[in-house]
């Protein structure tokens, strides 16, 4: 179904850079609680189902792409307040998107 330009300018899709991680075993499917520095929009906490492919310690420090204009999502006993951004591989494992270069947290995504 096509969307207007009127609604992709709602969606708030931000760089920014992953400085925690830890597991989350309440959440049903295998995942991740990340927390993300999105500059000055600040620390964003994001759920993500990205363990067939990534170790926390990969993690730390890595850039990624996340829509931070979300309502905030309970998942178990944890609030996601982003969607990290990924790509879905014919196995149904998510690819992290990132910038190519280092950008500053929280550049806009258009």
């Amino acid at each position: 179904m096509p969307i207007s330009w009127d609604d992709f300018a709602k969606i708030d899709i931000r760089v920014g850079t992953i400085i925690e991680v830890n597991d989350f075993p309440k959440a049903k499917k295998s995942a991740f609680r990340l927390v993300v520095d999105f500059g000055h929009l600040g620390k964003k906490n994001s759920s993500a189902q990205i363990t067939d492919l990534y170790h926390q310690a990969d993690l730390i420090g890595r850039q990624v792409i996340a829509v931070v204009n979300f309502e905030p999502k309970q998942i178990a006993n944890f609030f996601s307040e982003c969607l990290v951004l990924g790509v879905y591989t014919d196995k149904n494992e998510v690819v992290l998107l990132q910038p190519h270069h280092a950008v500053k947290n929280g550049a806009k995504i258009g």
